[in-house]
């Protein structure tokens, strides 16, 4: 049962806080100060900087997909809008104040874990969950202290989406590759002075069924110092995957021929290779006390299912990244799905006065793009719940005074500016579009006002 308010009406201010400052959060706050209903926005953030993926997700050699951060910065300069950086809802604030304190609370936090594979020596030193190193290699706080030997001669990527080729390709990179992008210090030493000849990218299914997009496919065949190996035995398709070809995307139908192409191509001596290899998984990761060999098992595609055979290798390797999918994390005071890693939701409204948009909303799925008609749709709701006079009443206070009273150190959006500057400022003269500050004392240090 919810206490109703008197219906909103334009010109009246709505209070609404949005958890999370990955593009859902953004794109939910635009739509919302697009309303005529005269909204402000809190957009709250645990880490010290917004962006979210954007920032720490997007590898670096792909500047034009962040980009998209211009649209979020004009969004953060509209009149009612308000960052809160540095700032955790279970720790600094609870649900349920938050709850108090807006007229309505939506909740942007995306897919925070890795889906694990469930096979012995997944835990072993030096198997990974790809979004680590992705992490890493783009200046997470959380992740700076984690070690990557790279020293041996083979990588293993287990997973066919973009991510699991981010990583392939970034382990790929030259020096000069990387000293245009805004990878760590740490990462590119890493990477330039790595062992590693041949990354090998395994995926359970068919080369039809991989979720990748063309363009990360094709940008494989494009890098300075790494060969594309493709069997062209990878490539045969049973009949239910040509058919499944025939009436598929032109998306998938430009992949198909890019790795068409590898498959025709006579390596041509670069220092390092990315094989792929399809319809294969992993069984084990072996080794003592760290990874030393992985254990992979033939698949056949039946009914679009990968089904094992009793065909099995061994391969030796010195690192093992699995990419095979995430899933999110419940917030403490608001429902949770375990299965599907997922706030229940109908279109995105929980409850009148309770929203989610991104993946913690529909599970991991699309692209950047996808968020914006996703958190629309959630906002849609929330403003007709508003006009419907079905939003519970906010109690008087803010969120500033009680994060005061509670010597929470808030980063507002000046703040972040000068975190912004500094960065670019320390990038300028190397050419690079930014050094980033990689730890929680570095970005608050530079936060804080002068």
């Amino acid at each position: 049962m919810f206490r109703s308010i008197a219906q909103v009406s334009p010109g009246a201010n709505l209070r609404v806080a949005v958890v999370g400052s990955g593009p859902a959060g953004f794109y939910a706050a635009a739509a919302l100060l697009a309303s005529d209903l005269g909204v402000e926005i809190d957009l709250i953030e645990r880490l010290p900087t917004p962006w979210g993926l954007v920032r720490l997700g997007v590898a670096p050699d792909h500047p034009k997909i962040k980009a998209v951060s211009r649209a979020f910065e004009k969004t953060a300069q509209q009149p009612g809008f308000r960052f809160f950086g540095n700032v955790e809802v279970g720790r600094d604030v609870s649900h349920e104040e938050l709850a108090d304190l807006y007229d309505a609370v939506v909740y942007t936090v995306g897919a925070q874990t890795d889906r694990r594979m469930g096979i012995p020596g997944e835990d072993l030193l030096g198997s990974f969950a790809a979004t680590e190193l992705v992490a890493w290699y783009n200046g997470h706080p959380d992740f700076q202290e984690l070690t990557f030997d790279l020293s041996g001669e083979r990588a293993v990527v287990i997973g066919n989406g973009n991510v699991a080729l981010d990583v392939a390709r970034m382990l790929a990179l030259t020096e000069q590759e990387l000293a245009a992008t805004d990878t760590t210090d740490a990462a590119i030493a890493a990477i330039v002075g790595s062992g590693i000849r041949e990354i090998l990218v395994v995926g359970r299914r068919g080369p039809v069924q991989a979720a990748w997009t063309p363009v990360e496919v094709g940008e494989l065949g494009e890098l300075e110092g790494a060969d594309v190996i493709v069997d062209p035995a990878e490539l045969e398709l049973d009949p239910a995957s040509d058919a499944e070809l025939a009436a598929a995307a032109p998306t998938v139908r430009r992949s198909i021929e890019h790795l068409r192409d590898y498959a025709e191509r006579k390596p041509s001596g670069k220092p390092r290779a990315i094989r792929l290899r399809f319809r294969t998984s992993p069984v084990a990761i072996l080794g003592e006390e760290r990874v030393e060999a992985i254990e992979l098992v033939r698949n056949e595609l039946v009914g679009g299912r990968a089904v094992p055979t009793d065909k099995r290798e061994t391969l030796a390797c010195g690192v093992v990244f699995r990419s095979v999918g995430y899933r999110g994390v419940g917030v403490p005071g608001v429902p949770f799905d375990e299965g599907s890693g997922t706030i229940p939701n109908v279109g995105g409204r929980v409850e009148p006065g309770l929203y989610v948009a991104g993946w913690i909303k529909r599970g991991p799925s699309g692209v950047i793009g996808t968020n914006k008609k996703d958190a629309t749709e959630t906002v849609e709701l929330l403003l007709e719940d508003a006009r419907a006079g079905l939003l519970p009443p906010r109690a008087a206070g803010s969120l500033d005074a009680l994060l005061a009273e509670r010597g929470v150190e808030a980063v507002m959006y000046a703040g972040w500016e000068a975190i912004d500057l500094a960065e670019r400022s320390a990038g300028e003269p190397h050419g690079r579009p930014r050094l980033k500050l990689c730890s929680w004392e570095e970005l608050l240090a530079a936060a804080r006002p002068k």
